[in-house]
């Protein structure tokens, strides 16, 4: 399967939830292959915690793939080469986790029908190699955005399952950029038309993700006054019918606000959470149920 990550705005937490989406899977036991296609700011290395690796790339990066510098891109094995000590025990069962990382000094480029072709190439490739293929693409309506629905347009590419996942924060501006990215004149809906997709297979396609979420009624907002607590409540309520508005009811699901991926982004593991009890046990049960859902048919269908 391949699962396209967008996000209208950057500091939607599209990379770093992707990310651990990416590694619940590999727990549950599937291949994953995580493509970073941010070519404005490509990130994914320091969320799985291979700087050292990042730098050992040497011009292999997907960038250079995707110039036609060389025929395959760097693979990283997570598992291998992170330098986080508790991603270094594979735990039994799990599958393979694979990085393919960008250029962290290159940048956003006008794709031609050659980039096209090579990108529809590996993506190709890795849907039969990997159970689970994840693409972090830049943010807005960009080029890699315009590349992966050119190349999924293919007809050798049509018969592959591809789904969007498009993240936003739970604001009134993040709200309502999701939804032009999707649904405006020039959105991913549109353009995916415009090259060839069916409309409403690509719309059934598209899911919403809700990040940094605050609970009102959680502890952590247990201290507030009695005025703030009401308008957390009517404000929340406020966006959950905004998002109806606009269209971005078809949710996959939504992940708390969690303190620790505010100061850094980073894989939350299960001894983040019961050992040095430094995260959430929510934020952990909320990516576990993501990448659940990231799979099961009966969270897809018509939007």
């Amino acid at each position: 399967m391949l699962t396209f990550a967008a996000s209208d705005k950057g500091g939607a937490c599209r990379s770093v939830t992707s990310a651990n989406l990416a590694y619940h899977r590999a727990l549950a036991g599937d291949d994953v292959c995580y493509l970073d296609f941010d070519f404005g700011s490509p990130t994914a290395s320091a969320v799985f915690d291979v700087a050292d690796a990042r730098r050992a790339v040497e011009d292999r990066d997907l960038h250079s793939y995707l110039m036609g510098e060389v025929t395959e891109p760097e693979r990283i094995d997570v598992w291998a080469r992170t330098e986080h000590q508790v991603l270094r025990d594979r735990p039994s069962g799990a599958g393979r986790l694979v990085l393919m990382p960008g250029d962290v000094s290159g940048g956003e480029f006008a794709t031609t029908g050659d980039h096209v072709r090579l990108c529809a190439d590996l993506l190709m490739k890795l849907h039969y190699e990997f159970d689970l293929v994840v693409v972090d693409l830049s943010a807005g309506r960009s080029y890699a955005v315009d590349m992966v629905l050119e190349a999924t347009a293919q007809p050798e590419m049509r018969e592959n399952t591809a789904r969007w996942l498009v993240f936003h924060r739970w604001t009134r501006q993040h709200v309502a950029a999701a939804a032009g990215l999707v649904f405006g004149e020039r959105g991913i809906v549109a353009a995916g038309v415009q090259r060839g997709h069916h409309e409403e297979t690509l719309r059934s396609a598209v899911r919403f993700v809700r990040a940094a979420v605050p609970d009102p009624a959680s502890p952590l907002w247990s201290q507030v006054s009695p005025a703030q607590a009401a308008w957390l409540h009517r404000a929340d309520d406020d966006l959950r019918h905004l998002a109806s508005a606009l269209g971005c009811s078809q949710i996959l699901g939504s992940v708390p606000l969690e303190p620790v991926l505010q100061w850094r982004e980073q894989l939350i593991t299960e001894e983040d959470v019961l050992v040095s009890q430094i995260a959430n046990r929510e934020t952990w049960e909320a990516f576990s149920r993501l990448a659940d859902r990231l799979t099961d048919d009966k969270y897809w269908g018509p939007a």
